[in-house]
């Protein structure tokens, strides 16, 4: 089966809608006939039949747990079964089902597994799709109880190639207004933009996806962090400090465990410093890096104009936005650090498994004096060092860094 996981309103269902739609149109002559249930969603529908290339979603007014997937699934069989008797042919063209938001019923990967078993032990030619939008949930009920039955697709947010294919957006409305796709037709009208991210993106994300699925005994104090941490983004700040500034009382193990969830949530990265030894990196401040730019202009206060007239805050904007770049294209062989002795710092540190590349990112009228690079390489067996801007003496510009992942820039 496919699992599809990533941060909330990237594109997952949309994604799924379009590709049930293209094998329609690649295969008119045989009617491709599919299922696609919305565990989230509540208004009632009617169901399509078995000669039908519509999506059908069924709800039902009972609670939507363990019974219900099952009962949904077992309905899918049957589709599937006449399916194949109607194609005369077991080996093609198989009964797709689909499952949004599978992470919202309890034990999910278990009641998966047994359904899914079942379906191989008759080698039933019915493929599932399961997609879900808490990252953390779902990988851990794969290595729960899905070890060797899936492919996991990892959805992230968009970047500059995407927004700008879909969008036309220009380099500079990227790195301010972010990668949502829900969000960006809203650019031009930029209240409502704002609007829309912070109350339709930000809030759902953290209380439907953090909140509402974890255990959070202070969601005040997790808002607040989140807040905090959008508006320090690309900056260090020690776990202390975060405390002198958040009025809900907690504790740097407090707050460690909340970051990690906004991270595996898709929102907020706490970066570690970068050491040769592993004791000292879990032992840094972490370096704060939203994973879409708009999740920290939205709240800024800042117009697009006015974002671009600051120099410092453009500064911080376009490193955050390399950041995020970072975040979401690196797999799992790359990891993303940042360096700092005082007095010199590194940006970014990306560190494969037999490569270190360190990354400057200069933008505008900054200074192109690199002297934190000089002592890291000093330090550390570098392969590659970047500067990344659009001043004199960069090695390549935002636009051709945004345009290429992670592992591009690993290697020389």
């Amino acid at each position: 089966m496919q699992i599809v996981a990533g941060p909330r309103q990237v594109g997952k269902t949309t994604l799924i809608h379009d590709l049930l739609a293209r094998l329609t149109a690649k295969r008119r002559n045989e009617n491709v006939a599919w299922m696609f249930e919305a565990v989230d969603q509540f208004e009632p529908t009617n169901e399509s039949d078995i000669s039908s290339t519509q999506i059908s979603i069924v709800n039902r007014a009972r609670p939507r747990d363990a019974e219900w997937l099952a009962q949904r699934w077992k309905a899918a069989r049957i589709r599937a079964r006449q399916w194949a008797l109607r194609l005369e042919r077991d080996d093609e063209s198989p009964y797709v089902l689909v499952f949004d938001e599978i992470q919202k019923i309890a034990n999910w990967s278990e009641h998966v597994k047994g359904l899914w078993d079942a379906d191989r032990a008759e080698r039933l030619n019915m493929h599932v799709v399961l997609l879900g939008s808490s990252p953390l949930l779902v990988q851990r009920g794969l290595t729960e109880s899905l070890a060797g039955r899936y492919e996991l697709l990892n959805v992230r947010h968009w970047g500059l190639t995407e927004t700008q294919a879909a969008f036309d957006l220009t380099v500079e409305e990227h790195i301010f207004f972010g990668g949502y796709p829900g969000a960006l037709p809203l650019r031009h009208e930029e209240e409502r933009w704002r609007s829309y991210v912070l109350t339709s993106l930000i809030q759902p994300s953290i209380e439907r996806d953090v909140l509402a699925l974890h255990r959070v005994e202070k969601p005040a104090l997790l808002k607040q962090l989140f807040e905090l941490s959008a508006a320090y983004s690309g900056q260090m700040l020690s776990y202390t400090k975060m405390l002198g500034q958040l009025q809900e009382a907690g504790n740097t193990t407090t707050l460690a465990h909340y970051l990690q969830l906004l991270e595996q949530s898709g929102l907020i990265s706490g970066l570690s410093k970068h050491a040769g030894e592993v004791v000292r990196r879990r032992g840094s401040s972490p370096k704060l890096n939203v994973h879409n730019t708009a999740l920290m202009t939205a709240g800024s206060g800042y117009t697009f104009q006015q974002a671009q007239a600051d120099r410092d805050f453009w500064g911080r904007l376009t490193e955050a936005c390399v950041g995020a770049h970072l975040i979401n294209t690196a797999e799992a062989s790359c990891r993303v650090h940042y360096w700092r002795e005082s007095p010199h710092e590194v940006d970014f540190v990306l560190q494969g498994a037999r490569s270190l590349t360190a990354i400057e990112v200069k933008s505008g009228r900054r200074s192109t004096h690199v002297a934190g690079l000089d002592a890291f390489c000093d330090s550390f067996k570098v392969t590659r060092r970047l500067v990344v801007g659009g001043a004199a003496g960069c090695d390549v510009s935002v636009a051709e860094f945004l345009s290429e992942p992670a592992s591009y820039w690993i290697n020389p």
